[in-house]
């Protein structure tokens, strides 16, 4: 997967960051989801790196990238962190502005990062996520029981990580599997890695602080931004699988709109793995929504 890639191994504060490049052209940045790698791209990365210099990295705590202490309130792996990682990568590639493309937990970074470094990122891209503030505070039994993990991971240490450690391939699939496709729809080669991964010591404590941060000092940040009446600056496109839970239980285009001054966005025939379930179709709307030139 990934051919002609460079690979780079890159560190902000301690903290290795894995990083993946191809292409020349206008700087766009992939964020991953849980509980994926950047691997989760294999199916468009190389059709955008055609015309974008495309930008692949590990969330700290997954892939390959480091998976440092979580430290109180797990600040760590606060997305405000997780998005300096991000602003970082791509600042010392030379890349001080830029579009952003991202699924997921990866999405919840980049929409932190488009808030907190608004001069950097341009336009950005988000896959089946709604705000997560918004997501919490009307969650439903429906999503809850779709969601659980969001449920799971958070509570205290140490029986969510023992769980997941006493088999960390058994939770990759229990998440991944469980949902519209099933897991026909991801690759054996990306399958193998999501599940590499999830087996490297450290990965279970990490996703686990990912989680409590995004139920805990994530909130508090947002809810910062809300009572400072912060938005979105950037054009924004969100993209949701209409076989998808988040659809399903929230009004994704009304609570973007509150958050976004320039909303554009709509369903794919599709479940919440887009990138790896819809393609092309995601391809389409990337070119058709990301600018390719300076």
């Amino acid at each position: 997967m990934l051919e002609g890639f460079e690979t780079l191994r890159m560190a902000r504060d301690g903290v290795a960051l894995h990083v993946r490049r191809a292409g020349q052209g206008t700087p766009l940045l992939l964020l991953h989801g849980h509980p994926q790698t950047h691997a989760m791209w294999h199916r468009v990365a190389p059709q955008l790196a055609q015309r974008f210099s495309v930008v692949l990295m590990d969330l700290r705590g997954y892939g390959d990238s480091g998976r440092p202490a979580a430290g109180d309130a797990s600040a760590a792996y606060s997305k405000r962190e997780m998005a300096r990682d991000a602003l970082h990568v791509m600042r010392e590639l030379g890349h001080p502005r830029f579009q952003v493309l991202a699924h997921d937990r990866g999405a919840r970074v980049a929409h932190r990062l488009a808030l907190d470094h608004a001069d950097a990122v341009q336009r950005m891209l988000l896959l089946d996520i709604a705000p997560t503030l918004p997501m919490y505070r009307n969650t439903t039994e429906a999503f809850a029981r779709a969601y659980w993990h969001w449920f799971f991971l958070i509570q205290p240490p140490p029986l969510p990580e023992a769980l997941v450690e006493s088999d960390p391939a058994r939770y990759v699939r229990s998440v991944m599997g469980a949902r519209h496709a099933g897991l026909s729809v991801f690759a054996p080669e990306a399958l193998g890695e999501y599940e590499r991964c999830a087996a490297i010591p450290g990965t279970a404590a990490a996703v686990c602080a990912d989680y409590r941060a995004g139920a805990g000092i994530d909130l508090q940040h947002d809810q910062q931004d809300a009572d400072a009446g912060r938005r979105l600056a950037q054009p924004l496109c969100v993209l949701w699988g209409e076989h998808g839970a988040v659809g399903r239980c929230f009004d994704v285009p009304a609570l973007w709109r509150a958050a976004a001054d320039d909303f554009t966005g709509r369903s794919l025939p599709c479940g919440h793995y887009i990138a790896e379930e819809a393609s092309a179709l995601l391809l389409e709307e990337t070119f058709a929504f990301l600018r390719s030139n300076p």
